[in-house]
């Protein structure tokens, strides 16, 4: 986006078992941000904006637990988020709610997706995005 603020990396790609299985889980479980699928020869990616930020490729062995946290733009978004993932195959790790270890504004939920990832989806509310744990 130009003009917005920097990006700390271009595009993620995680490797998964079963790529339609995959694809499908996560085209349900992003729809909420207003991410469409956009193809490469690669495979399947997520993007917004014309931007394929998210990838999937399938490989014989998965990625060992990731964490990945899709910045939600409001709490709604995080509720929908949850319920989309669970609805598509994933497994509940953490119900949308606040986070105050993290900080007081730190809404979020965790699910983990078909090849055991942890998918969270994050909303930082009026407080300064920051990593967890870190002042």
């Amino acid at each position: 986006m130009p003009g917005g603020p920097p990006c700390l990396f271009d595009h993620v790609r995680l490797p998964v078992r079963d790529i339609a299985r995959s694809r499908a889980f996560y085209e349900r479980a992003l729809q909420p941000f207003g991410v469409r699928v956009v193809q490469s020869s690669q495979g399947p990616g997520f993007a917004i904006d014309d931007r394929g930020d998210f990838w999937i490729m399938e490989q014989e062995m998965a990625a060992a637990s990731v964490h990945i946290a899709f910045a939600a733009p409001d709490r709604k978004t995080v509720d929908a988020f949850h319920a989309a993932a669970v609805e598509a195959g994933g497994v509940d790790n953490g119900r949308p709610g606040l986070r105050p270890h993290y900080h007081s504004g730190y809404y979020a939920a965790f699910v983990l997706d078909p090849d055991g990832n942890n998918v969270e989806a994050v909303f930082h509310g009026d407080h300064r995005r920051s990593i967890p744990g870190v002042i």
